[in-house]
């Protein structure tokens, strides 16, 4: 499913025009977004957990070249399904 799919998918099941839908999908993932760079986490029971890890520094190495490099540390989003949502996913 691609994002147009998903606003139509949205509309439907809501009753609201593709724009309001397409609207609504647009805040939802800016608020996330905006949560996420607060270093806050968005916890939606029963679906899933939306948070921010940090990855250290690493080794790694240039595939063409073969040689070695310095991976530098970052931040990374992190998303944990909840058990309802595996639940329905593994029928």
């Amino acid at each position: 499913m691609n994002k147009a799919e998903l606003i139509s998918s949205i509309a439907e099941k809501s009753n609201l025009t593709k724009k309001d839908a397409e609207t609504a999908l647009k805040g939802f993932i800016e608020s996330i977004e905006e949560a996420l760079e607060k270093g806050e986490k968005v916890q939606l029971v029963g679906f899933g957990t939306f948070e921010t890890r940090e990855r250290a520094e690493r080794k790694g190495r240039n595939p063409r070249s073969k040689e070695e490099i310095t991976i530098p540390a970052s931040t990374v989003p992190v998303f944990k399904a909840g058990k309802e949502f595996k639940e329905r996913v593994n029928k």
